[in-house]
């Protein structure tokens, strides 16, 4: 029952954030005119057609089994046709840029609701609580760690769409590797660290003071 109570609280709020984020970045594509998303049938806030079967549920399930300190997911990405719309390097820029931002709205809107929980029964209350905090935080989260300047993450491409031309595709060639340097910078050089007794876990503490400063700005902001 404590299981089923733990994917509730976070499952719930991690499904709804990868859900938006996505579509996001397909509505805006979309409006700048690629239709590769529309095509696809991502320009939809139904959940279904956004899941990844492990990223969406699997992964996010089985951290809650082994009680680890983070909860981790994505789903399918949308796929941008960067060429196709009308004006591509500043597209590129805002089609990147709606994910994380509707993370923050979302985060923004999670924290204002926790004003309305006092209306709520006991039980209830402290249900919508918990799903509300885990809100703030996963939206957060996602937030910040897709504006990480790195292709194929948000903050990336818009890096890319932003840089002088010869940088920006100096960046963007580094996308087929992006998540494997993503990959060792967060996991596999800390691991080494601990091996020689030295902390080189220095993005995950860059990500991690960003996260909470922003989730410090948007409950003073929100008051909540």
């Amino acid at each position: 029952m404590d299981l089923i109570y733990s994917i509730s609280i976070w499952l719930l709020p991690l499904l709804f954030a990868i859900t938006f984020h996505e579509a996001a970045h397909a509505y805006v594509a979309r409006f700048l005119g690629d239709h590769t998303a529309s095509q696809l049938g991502r320009v939809s806030l139904n959940p279904i057609r956004h899941i990844d079967p492990f990223g969406t549920v699997l992964l996010p399930g089985l951290l809650l089994l082994v009680h680890s300190p983070f909860l981790f997911g994505y789903a399918k990405p949308v796929l941008v046709n960067f060429r196709a719309l009308r004006h591509p390097r500043i597209g590129m820029v805002l089609v990147a840029a709606a994910g994380p931002t509707m993370n923050i709205a979302l985060a923004i809107a999670a924290a204002l609701s926790f004003h309305l929980v006092v209306y709520l029964p006991p039980t209830a209350a402290q249900w919508t609580a918990l799903n509300l905090k885990n809100a703030v935080v996963i939206n957060a989260v996602l937030a910040v760690f897709n504006l990480f300047p790195l292709p194929p993450l948000d903050g990336g491409r818009i890096a890319v769409g932003l840089l002088p031309v010869a940088l920006g595709r100096w960046l963007a060639r580094l996308e087929p590797y992006g998540m494997t340097i993503l990959i060792g910078l967060i996991i596999v050089l800390p691991l080494l660290g601990t091996q020689f007794g030295v902390d080189l876990g220095f993005v995950s503490h860059a990500i991690t003071m960003a996260t909470n400063a922003v989730i410090r700005v948007i409950l003073q902001v929100t008051r909540a």
